[in-house]
C-alpha cells in the first residue's frame, strides 16, 4: 500500500475551527504541492479529505475527485485514520489530506512504531510505502518551500 499524508496548507485563525479557510499563502502552498503531486500520483489514487474547510481547499488545488471522510477530522485517532485508509490490507494508493498532530502520529507509528508524532509542516507531503503492518518505508517527505 502507498499511503500519502498531506497536511493542509496555512489557514486563517478563527472559530469555528472547521470553517477556517486558507490564507493567500496557504492557497499558494496548496497549488505548489498539487502541481508536484499531479504528475506523480497514480490515476486510481483514492483521496480522503477531512471535513474541515481548509483541508477541502487544499485538496481542491489538486482535484475535485475526493471523498470527505469524517474519520480524519481534527482530533481523529491514529486508528481511525489508518482504518479509513484501509491500512495495511489495502493494495491501493491512498492520499489523506488532514491535520497535525494526527498525520505526524500516523507517520511515527508506521515508520518507527513509537507513540509520538513527527512534525509535518503545513502543506507538506509524506509518502510512505507500506509492504505490511510491520514494514513501512518513507519514500518522500517534502514541503512546498522546496518546490
Amino acid at each position: 500500500m502507498q499511503l500519502i499524508l498531506w497536511r493542509h496548507a496555512e489557514a486563517l485563525d478563527g472559530i469555528p475551527d472547521s470553517a477556517r479557510r486558507l490564507t493567500g499563502k496557504g492557497e499558494e502552498q496548496a497549488e505548489k504541492m498539487a502541481a508536484f503531486l499531479r504528475s506523480r500520483l497514480p490515476p486510481d489514487v483514492r483521496i480522503l479529505v477531512s471535513p474541515a474547510k481548509r483541508t477541502q481547499q487544499t485538496a481542491l488545488a489538486l482535484t475535485k475527485n475526493f471523498i470527505i471522510e469524517p474519520n480524519i477530522a481534527p482530533g481523529a485517532s491514529l486508528e481511525a485514520i489508518l482504518h479509513a485508509a484501509g491500512w495495511p490490507e489495502s493494495e491501493e494508493c491512498v492520499l489523506i489530506v488532514g491535520h497535525q498532530p494526527a498525520l505526524g502520529g500516523v507517520a511515527a507509528r508506521l515508520l518507527s512504531n513509537l507513540p509520538t508524532s513527527y512534525s509535518i509542516k503545513k502543506s507538506a507531503v509524506w509518502w510512505i510505502n507500506c509492504r505490511s503492518s510491520e514494514h513501512a518505508t518513507l519514500l518522500l517527505a517534502i514541503s512546498p518551500n522546496f518546490l
